[in-house]
């Protein structure tokens, strides 16, 4: 299928072939027959994409942040990695569209496939001809409704929550600034709940098309005829609301809202403009300035828009789905007229020449459409019928010649896959990417390009059934990493997969079971650790041991960013059943052993853990996750005693080991890059592959650590220690 991406890095804006979405269960599989252009959001993202590298920064100080922190916990190089292959990947466009259902997934009823429905979100309402959408993200379209005017939806909605923000009231005053899309739709909103507007926009044009859409009168922001306007329907008082539809770097919107309200009147920001309130004018009148989070109650909240889970009703009125249906409704009844806004319609093969006449000011316009070929009442192709998964049997491989490559299958294109394995594998001798799969298209798409897969797909029974594929790589989310590596073994491949292995007991066993029913155990799990080139050497200058060890491991983890999905427990796990096997794999490996019994506490109001592991020879391991230490310090930091020898870890940067006979080794006096491993594990796992040795791992060992880590939640639970069974 064909979709609109840009590089973020180059500005670049192409219309690409991406591999179709699959239909996954919770939302429905959409053919687009309109999509809308937001030309305030989505051109000012393009504008930035065209911006130098520090006037991006500038642009996003909040970005610039996280970069600065990330170089302070993984160093310059792994960063500078990470953010180059954001920036240098394409990145999807659009975010408002009708289209008709083409497949319906597993629990949704409320629609079946040739539906029309009206979509939303910058994840699965974009410029493609197909789109995944969740449950919460889509509305069915009321029966008249034009397919063109319900691709208004989202922007619309976006209007709504607004308005409804603003808290209008019969007989009140409202000024609009800025006649945009938004503004557009916020005068015409305001006018059928009975309020008279005026409207302020520079541009005469948007003026006019305001005041025939129901505006009482619309004139330059710095002109006198808005400030008579409101003076004459206020009686002088004020406007009851400002509505801040604008964009840009100016704070003449915020200026103008100060003088204009009313005493105590009520400030609702919309768009993105400048925001430096002037105090005392603020202050005198007590203005209540309000915020309007995009589409209504649900946005940004990924157990709505992604799981399903509704608002009740009767706590949360207007959702964001609901704010959807209504707009529609008003369309539908007429209360809301958008075929005006309508300033050009564009086949979406133009898409890159609709955009650039956009940027470049040649096409002037408040709203575009996106027209789609098969589009509603020209003939859509039918739905793709649904893959089953076949019964795969296990055959013996055949040995593999010594000038073979070896060729891999990536399941997941994320971050860590992008900056962190993939450069590693790409262009290494005796290595072929063969396939990647993804769920979104896009990313499918943007790791072939960068790293040379040779095909991009997001069929994953197709890869597993693929005979050419030797290993499969699972750097998906948790919560399917077990299914993931089951249905691999079974396949016959060998799998490396992500920490965790599992999420919980019966996964494991699940895995197992593949193992056993397979006969194939060609197993490795990313604990990168223990294949740290310095962390390794100072191993083996502290040399054997003869009697029982202390160990201390203290993990600086922070702070999760406000919406991450480490925080969704109730599909991903937690945090430390996420990477705490990381830590446990290395202590393990220090002390050549698995451990035996897990006992672990926590305090109350947050995530820190203390573990205790015991091993078979009395050595124990202390583990400290604390997740609210200060950013500045160390991530990781390790100290190893016994027979009068001590090692030390500092971060990855600096290994020290003393004797005692008062002789030491210090790994580096000066810090360099954080080597964790990652090209060591991925060199030893492709040999393993392509000789068929061991696996670098021992899948006893993978096991135990996996087993290790859940116990500890269990032992949190039970507050006594957890003995660990031998795994089978």
């Amino acid at each position: 299928m064909k979709q609109v991406v840009q590089n973020y890095k180059s500005g670049e804006l192409a219309v690409l072939d991406v591999p179709a979405p699959g239909c996954k269960p919770g939302g429905v599989l959409v053919r687009t027959a309109y999509s809308l252009i937001s030309t305030g959001t989505e051109l000012m993202k393009v504008s930035e994409a065209g911006m130098s590298m520090l006037g991006k920064a500038r642009s996003r100080p909040d970005q610039v942040a996280k970069v600065v922190q990330s170089v302070a916990t993984n160093g310059v190089p792994a960063t500078y990695r990470k953010v180059m292959g954001k920036l240098d990947s394409y990145t999807p466009l659009g975010y408002s569209l009708c289209g008709v259902v083409e497949e319906v997934g597993a629990g949704i009823d409320d629609v079946k496939a040739g539906d029309l429905v009206a979509c939303a979100g910058n994840e699965h309402a974009l410029h493609a001809e197909l789109n995944w959408v969740p449950r919460n993200l889509y509305t069915p379209v009321p029966d008249g409704l034009a397919p063109r005017h319900a691709a208004f939806g989202t922007v619309g909605s976006i209007a709504l929550q607004g308005v409804r923000q603003g808290e209008p009231r019969l007989g009140e005053v409202a000024l609009v600034v800025g006649l945009g899309l938004i503004g557009q739709l916020v005068v015409q909103l305001l006018t059928a709940s009975g309020v008279r507007v005026v409207g302020a926009d520079p541009d005469p044009a948007r003026c006019e098309l305001a005041e025939r859409l129901g505006a009482a009168a619309c004139g330059d922001p710095g002109s006198a005829a808005v400030e008579s306007a409101v003076a004459e329907l206020t009686g002088g008082h004020g406007v009851d609301q400002v509505y801040l539809a604008a964009g840009g770097g100016s704070n003449q919107p915020v200026e103008l809202a100060a003088r204009l309200s009313r005493d105590r009147g009520r400030v609702v920001d919309i768009g993105k403009c400048s925001l430096d309130l002037p105090w005392n004018a603020y202050y005198e009148k007590e203005l209540d300035v309000r915020f309007s989070r995009s589409y209504g109650p649900g946005r940004y909240d990924p157990e709505y828009e992604l799981e399903g889970r509704d608002y009740p009703i009767g706590y949360v009125r207007w959702t964001e789905r609901r704010n959807l249906a209504c707009f529609l409704d008003l369309v539908a009844r007429g209360h809301v007229d958008v075929e005006p806004l309508v300033s050009h319609v564009a086949d979406f093969d133009d898409a890159v020449e609709t955009y650039q006449g956009l940027k470049d000011g040649d096409l002037k316009a408040v709203a575009v459409l996106f027209r789609y070929p098969g589009h509603p009442g020209q003939g859509l192709e039918a739905a793709a019928p649904a893959v089953a998964v076949p019964a795969v049997s296990v055959k013996p491989r055949p040995v593999r010649a010594a000038t073979t490559p070896v060729r891999l299958a990536f399941v997941g294109a994320g971050n860590y896959a992008t900056s962190m394995l993939l450069p590693h594998l790409a262009g290494r001798d005796g290595v072929e990417l063969s396939a990647v799969v993804t769920t979104t298209a896009l990313s499918a798409a943007n790791a072939q390009r960068k790293f040379g897969f040779a095909a991009a797909t997001t069929d994953l029974d197709a890869v597993l059934g693929d005979d050419r594929v030797d290993a499969v790589f699972v750097v998906t989310r948790h919560s399917s990493h077990a299914e993931l590596t089951r249905r691999a073994l079974l396949s016959g491949k060998a799998v490396f997969v992500e920490k965790p292995l599992a999420l919980t007991e019966d996964e494991l066993g699940g895995v197992q079971g593949a193992v056993e029913e397979s006969g194939n155990d060609r197993l490795q799990v990313g604990f990168n650790r223990r294949f740290a080139p310095l962390l390794r050497e100072a191993k083996e200058r502290f040399g054997h041991r003869s009697g029982p060890a202390n160990l201390r491991y203290l993990v600086n983890a922070g702070r999760l960013a406000h919406g991450s999905w480490y925080l969704r427990q109730g599909t991903e796990g937690s945090r430390f059943a996420g990477e705490g096997g990381h830590f446990i794999d290395t202590a393990s490996w220090l002390l050549d052993a698995d451990p035996v019994s897990v006992y672990a506490v926590a305090p109350s109001g947050n995530e820190d853990l203390q573990v205790v592991l015991r091993y078979p020879d009395g050595s124990t391991a202390t583990l400290s996750y604390v997740t609210t230490g200060p950013s500045g310090f160390p991530k990781e930091t390790l100290d190893l005693v016994a027979d009068g020898k001590a090692l030390r870890l500092d971060d990855f940067v600096r290994a020290s080991v003393y004797d005692g006979r008062r002789r030491q080794w210090v790994g580096s006096r000066l810090p360099k890059t954080r080597d964790k491993g990652q090209n060591a594990e991925l060199a030893a796992f492709v040999r393993a592959v392509r000789t068929g040795g061991p696996m670098p791992v021992p899948l006893r060992s993978l096991v135990a650590t996996t087993a290790a880590t859940l116990a500890v939640h269990r032992g949190l639970a039970s507050g006594a220690p957890v003995a660990l069974e031998r795994t089978r």
